[in-house]
């Protein structure tokens, strides 16, 4: 498979440091945005560590199926949403294990939102409110689902699609990586075809700018310059919060 990616981060308008960290790894096919949150320390810290720890963890379990460092590995981790599984907790027991090392981190997480290809297929994780979509035929599809208090109040009829946009509790996520040792995983598995587009983004980019004007953007534009227009678009609004976004483009099928 032939994927062509881009990605990039934008501190915004309103925050003094930039707390998201993504991974671009087109070699292995894997891909990740994490949003940290802990404040000025941790939150910076559990971001990194999340897709160093994720990055590193594939590896082992890709390219070395005796890799016994992992905790929990089992001889069924060659499929590909195990394996992304295992590499998100193994982050989330890193960043919570620091956190109580160190006081100054204590309450550290981040979101976690991972794309990685085995072609023709192509799974993906996701815990907090950091978002993957898929642009397909002129249509956009959010492939994974939030795991935040407004979404919860959107699925129980408590609130509007509309009103969960703009809320003011839309920042409180109910699953984060590292807060806790262990975490609930979402894994999604989608076939994929020939000029599929992928999008990973933080809440940054998904707060301010709306799903259609995402696919306008990703449609119109090569990935490098949707990229950047789709920065531009959330920091034109306000730019709230830290804006990362990366693009997947599949080029090619084998």
């Amino acid at each position: 498979m032939k994927i062509e990616s881009y990605g990039i981060s934008n501190v915004g308008m309103k925050r003094q440091q930039n707390e998201d960290s993504y991974l671009i790894n087109d070699d292995m096919g894997l891909y990740m945005v994490a949003d940290g949150m802990g404040g000025h320390l941790g939150g910076e810290y559990a971001s990194k560590l999340a897709v160093t720890t994720v990055e590193e963890v594939i590896r082992s379990l890709r390219f070395d199926p005796d890799a016994t460092q992992i905790r929990g590995v089992n001889e069924a981790d060659s499929h590909p949403g195990n394996q992304l599984k295992h590499a998100i907790q193994e982050a989330g027991r890193r960043i919570h294990d620091q956190a109580l090392f160190d006081e100054n981190l204590r309450g550290m997480g981040t979101t976690a939102v991972a794309a990685l290809f085995a072609s023709p297929r192509l799974y993906i994780a996701n815990v907090g409110d950091s978002r993957a979509y898929l642009i397909r035929d002129g249509k956009i599809e959010q492939i994974t689902e939030d795991h935040s208090l407004v979404s919860e109040q959107v699925k129980a009829g408590m609130i509007s699609a509309s009103d969960a946009r703009g809320h003011k509790l839309k920042n409180i996520i109910t699953r984060s990586v590292g807060y806790q040792e262990e975490v609930d995983i979402d894994i999604v598995c989608k076939e994929v075809r020939h000029g599929d587009k992928l999008l990973l983004c933080s809440d940054g980019l998904s707060n301010l700018v709306e799903d259609r004007e995402i696919e306008e953007l990703v449609e119109k534009y090569d990935i490098r310059e949707a990229c950047e227009k789709l920065v531009n678009s959330a920091n034109s609004r306000g730019g709230d919060d830290n804006i990362t976004v990366i693009i997947l483009q599949v080029d090619e099928i084998t």
